[in-house]
């Protein structure tokens, strides 16, 4: 890693006389805000020495022309829902933020498609995309408060995934910004297109470290008239995991298929002050969402999806009202209710082997007495394990981590599967990264990385390092 400069008074001048001092701050107080993201756990915090906030593209390949010639690191920003500490200036330097270039450029109705700017929070995308008789399909659970330009740069998740795809799959293009400063758009208006390298595809998932997304061209689709949400409870819980692969198999296509466990159902209970079906008696929740052009096929898919659920055990069917998507949604929340200091963890495994990650996480969790609560996106094998230090003094939990993560981690790869399924890697998984990735994969990695910015000034310290070179 190359030894980065302070930022000077000369560099903060010419930042003012690009940007104009109501775009940037200095102030103590408010570079305190910046110094996490979501993380809570102080061990990872780092506070920038600038904030910037840009209005333009233009501004920001200027910005990123600076930092080379000053050889200060860059931090991208968007909305600091990243649960992997992606926006944490790891060597202090920029923040660069961008939720100023947040207008919706254009909706066009007849082509299927939105021009937006990547600062526009994720649910104003979605209710542009209403407001004209479409759908956007990304919906993180972080949707109100994510930018649409961090949902593509850690190729967000969330429930709709295992009908519509991650949002990688939910872009055409993206104007970006590359690490040297200079300005390109990556991909294009296509449904096709073996031209060469698919880097629209690279910068989505590279965390803020390839490039500075700007704009987006993204997918929109009609919305299907006819919708119905359906919760099957299980107290069996391998039953209940058993369900999504049967749905695929019998042609129901769900849009979600959720997951949410009996200690998850409780701790949303305390945060949201109600009670929720059978949480006293081991339910654990399984959560079918199913969208239809024609109501016939819906009350026929709907029909047999509760026939599945029946015939694998459920103790009851109910429709899933706001509560219980409100339990789904939460669940991180209602998880720093319970305990100010947790982990979230989103391993991925193949979804045929999600009740052989369940079935061994407890004895996982009594090893090493770490208290958890489980949600997942069962239709696409992505888990989230939050394990919460909940009486375990600090000195202990930073010491039992490490090994709990080691033995987690080392069961998903037995079972196929990979660190991170849509928060990424960031600065919180780097080391497990290194050790749980080939080898020759992660060069090549770093060979990319390298390339297109030779000074490594963008988001340094995150995904991996070249501390070892």
């Amino acid at each position: 890693m190359p030894k980065y400069n302070k930022v000077t008074p000369e560099l903060i001048q010419k930042l003012l006389d690009l940007l104009g001092k109501h775009n940037m701050t200095t102030d103590p107080e408010k570079l305190d805000v910046y110094k996490t993201d979501e993380e809570t756990n102080p061990a990872y915090f780092h506070t920038p020495e600038v904030v910037v906030f840009p209005e333009t593209t233009e501004q920001v390949a200027a910005i990123m022309k600076l930092a080379n010639e000053y050889m200060v690191p860059v931090t991208p920003r968007g909305g600091g829902s990243s649960l992997a500490c992606q926006a944490i200036p790891v060597y202090n330097g920029i923040v660069l933020c961008l939720e100023k270039m947040n207008k919706i450029i254009e909706v066009n109705k007849e082509a299927l498609y939105m021009i937006v700017e990547a600062g526009a929070v994720t649910t104003a995308v979605q209710s542009a995309a209403k407001e004209a008789g479409l759908y956007y399909a990304g919906d993180p659970s972080s949707k109100a408060s994510s930018e649409i330009g961090g949902n593509v740069a850690t190729n967000a998740g969330g429930s709709r995934v295992v009908k519509y795809g991650t949002t990688r799959d939910q872009v055409y293009w993206a104007e970006i910004v590359t690490p040297t400063g200079e300005i390109t758009q990556v991909g294009k208006r296509l449904q096709k297109n073996t031209t060469g390298y698919a880097l629209e595809k690279l910068i989505c998932g590279s965390e803020g470290t390839l490039g500075i997304i700007t704009k987006l061209c993204l997918k929109l689709r009609p919305i299907a008239p006819y919708h119905f949400d359906m919760v099957a409870i299980f107290t069996d819980e391998t039953k209940a995991l058993a369900v999504p692969n049967q749905l695929l198999m019998a042609g129901v296509q769900p849009t979600a298929i959720e997951f949410l466990d009996n200690k998850g159902i409780q701790s949303e209970e305390r945060f949201m002050n109600m009670t929720l079906p059978h949480s006293k008696d081991n339910g654990n929740y399984i959560i079918i969402t199913i969208d239809s052009y024609d109501q016939d096929d819906l009350d026929n898919r709907v029909a047999t999806a509760d026939e599945i659920c029946e015939k694998n055990g459920s103790v009851e069917t109910l429709v899933a009202d706001d509560r219980i998507w409100g339990a789904r949604y939460n669940i991180g929340e209602a998880a720093r209710n319970d305990s100010q200091i947790w982990l979230a963890e989103d391993i991925v495994v193949p979804v045929d082997k999600i009740a052989d990650l369940m079935a061994q996480i407890p004895a996982i969790e009594k090893k090493y007495g770490i208290a958890t609560t489980t949600s997942a996106h069962i239709g696409d094998g992505n888990i989230h394990v939050n394990a919460l230090k909940m009486d375990m003094p600090m000195e202990q939990w930073n010491e039992v981590i490490p090994k709990y993560h080691n033995e987690l981690y080392t069961l998903v790869y037995s079972l196929g599967g990979c660190l991170s399924g849509e928060h990424g890697i960031g600065l919180r998984k780097i080391n497990e990264m290194k050790k749980f990735t080939d080898p020759v994969s992660l060069d090549m990695m770093k060979a990319i990385k390298k390339a297109l910015d030779p000074n490594l000034i963008l988001n340094p310290g995150k995904i991996f390092t070249y501390d070892e070179d």
